[in-house]
């Protein structure tokens, strides 16, 4: 029993039961089932690029440029579908996974062969891909009219009574849960962030790894980026501007550490969650949009210094995980 508090994802799941409980003395509805389904349903988006982000952050790098491959993979889709309303969606999302590999792949690139630090490649890529979807779509907008009904409503059908976006986030889940725990991949990824140098030594080639992160960061932008335009059916240049940091905020609140080789899956997608419930339960107590980013940013804090405290403990976990492996 003890041994299974050591994790932080236990406390974290816990934070957020006692969440739920706080806020439904205010709002009794909110603990009921079929709204904590609505609530994982809006979540979903943020879910999946904190898995993206995630594997990021894991090799010691970061990618700022995630809100604006959604943005530019988002208008690349909704111009096609515009344009061409007959495009199959299935064909669309692999148009923007392709999309978004390839704006991933820059970052990886540039990381990689020239060894720029992540954090300076994509500050730059940022400005250019959201310069990009403007230049792409002359600063119009693609609104919901322009839109084909397939489009829209492809993430809103139901299987099983379950919304297709929460069920392609829980396969996006399941997807990272297999390469992070089950792979040679998911190794390599911890071991580059406990210690590149020694990852060296023992035969794993960090920068081609690091591409290869950047390329499944950017598939996900990709992906995220149809979710996002058909869930809100809006298409332009401010979409999503600024989300990089709710992105990043999901990943240390779930206990990915910055300084790389910590985190796991469960972690970023509680940590998604635990902002999904704070950004829906906040409006409805009727807490003052300020207070909502102060409790937010109070939230990024604390789990900041709770890392902080846990990472050289955790750092040797995850060693001996990975040596039993």
């Amino acid at each position: 029993m003890m041994a299974f508090l050591k994790y932080r994802e236990v406390w974290l799941a816990a934070a957020i039961i006692v969440l739920i409980g706080l806020i439904s003395t205010r709002f009794p509805a909110f603990a009921d089932p079929a709204n904590l389904r609505q609530v994982f349903n809006d979540t979903s988006i943020l879910m999946i690029l904190a898995l993206g982000q995630m594997v990021i952050i894991l090799t010691r790098s970061i990618d700022l440029s995630m809100a604006s491959n959604l943005c530019f993979t988002g208008m690349v889709v909704a111009m096609l579908n515009a344009a061409h309303p007959a495009i199959p969606i299935p064909l669309l999302i692999i148009i923007a996974l392709v999309v978004g590999l390839v704006l991933g792949a820059i970052n990886g690139l540039l990381v990689w062969r020239l060894n720029i630090p992540s954090i300076v490649v994509t500050l730059g890529t940022l400005t250019i891909y959201r310069g990009a979807t403007f230049v792409l779509s002359g600063g119009a907008w693609v609104n919901a009219d322009k839109m084909s009904p397939e489009f829209i409503g492809f993430q809103r059908a139901a299987f099983l009574g379950i919304p297709v976006l929460s069920l392609i986030a829980i396969l996006v889940i399941a997807l990272f849960f297999i390469l992070m725990t089950r792979t040679a991949l998911g190794r390599s990824i911890y071991a580059i962030g406990v210690n590149p140098t020694a990852s060296v030594y023992a035969g794993i080639d960090v920068g081609r790894t690091k591409f290869i992160v950047f390329c499944i960061s950017g598939m996900i932008g990709g992906l995220a980026g149809y979710l996002w335009i058909s869930r809100y059916v809006i298409a332009s240049v401010e979409v999503a501007n600024g989300y990089e940091l709710n992105i990043i905020a999901a990943c240390v609140i779930g206990g990915i550490s910055i300084a790389g080789g910590i985190g796991s899956v469960g972690g970023a997608v509680l940590g998604a969650l635990f902002l999904g419930i704070i950004s829906n339960a906040l409006p409805v107590i009727n807490i003052s949009p300020f207070w909502q980013m102060a409790i937010s940013g109070s939230a990024i804090i604390l789990a900041v210094v709770l890392n902080a405290r846990g990472e050289r403990q955790q750092g040797r976990i995850i060693l001996r995980k990975v040596e039993a492996a």
